[in-house]
């Protein structure tokens, strides 16, 4: 079975007292397996952050279905998403996200906080995390004490806290230089081969090709879906 899928996937949006609306999503049917490493590609407007937000739990279908471990989120209430967001599922964004006025260990036990977990097993789970992604001197750190890349970290470790099924990764290397970015990309890379299934919204043909299989979607549709090997060499012949 998969770890997530989709189902006949539709999102219209549309502005009060105008009679516009727009289809970010027009049916789509997506199903990830656990351990995957994908990228989810397309040009502004194609529907990739409509999806990777639906994915994430952070707003729902107009119509279809989504599905994580068996359950139906499509039909859950606020709260009910509130916990498949907290305990199911990290999120890594391009620009962070971390709470400036708090450390690295601070930043690490907000999640863990909100699930009332006892402040004696927060702060252990907390500094384990960051001595795994390289930052065991730095926790007392505050994030504009931190270079772009050092904070990509504690973002990553943010999003391992709970130990989630999905990491949701957008753009995460958009904010970062090549160098750190590859770092970081190397990161990516430890957490796939210990099994984490990772979704990743990239626009960078180089970045989709460090996955094992990129989907790109079009007008709210999937154009295509197929091995990383596979479209980066039809990338390269178009080129």
């Amino acid at each position: 079975m998969a770890i997530a899928s989709v189902e006949r996937l539709t999102k219209v949006y549309s502005k009060p007292g105008v009679a516009v609306h727009v289809s970010a999503l027009r049916g789509v049917d997506l199903a990830f397996e656990g351990g995957e490493y994908v990228a989810i590609c397309g040009h502004s407007g194609s529907g990739k952050s409509t999806l990777m937000n639906i994915l994430g739990c952070l707003d729902r279908p107009t119509t279809g279905r989504y599905f994580i471990e068996g359950r139906d989120v499509s039909q859950l209430n606020d709260d009910e998403l509130s916990d498949i967001r907290g305990l199911r599922i990290g999120f890594v964004f391009q620009n962070f996200n971390l709470i400036p006025q708090l450390t690295v260990l601070d930043n690490l036990e907000v999640p863990l906080f909100y699930q009332g977990v006892p402040r004696r097993e927060r702060a252990h789970r907390a500094h384990a995390l960051a001595e795994s992604v390289g930052l065991s001197d730095r926790e007392q750190h505050r994030p504009m004490e931190l270079s772009g890349g050092q904070q990509q970290r504690v973002a990553i470790a943010r999003a391992l806290i709970n130990d989630p099924v999905i990491i949701l990764a957008d753009e995460p290397t958009g904010n970062l230089d090549t160098a750190t970015g590859q770092a970081i990309l190397d990161v990516f890379d430890q957490l796939h081969a210990r099994g984490k299934t990772i979704i990743m919204i990239t626009h960078e043909p180089d970045v989709a090709a460090r996955t094992q299989r990129v989907i790109t979607l079009r007008d709210g549709l999937v154009l295509s879906d197929e091995p990383a090997e596979r479209a980066a060499t039809r990338q390269v012949q178009t080129t």
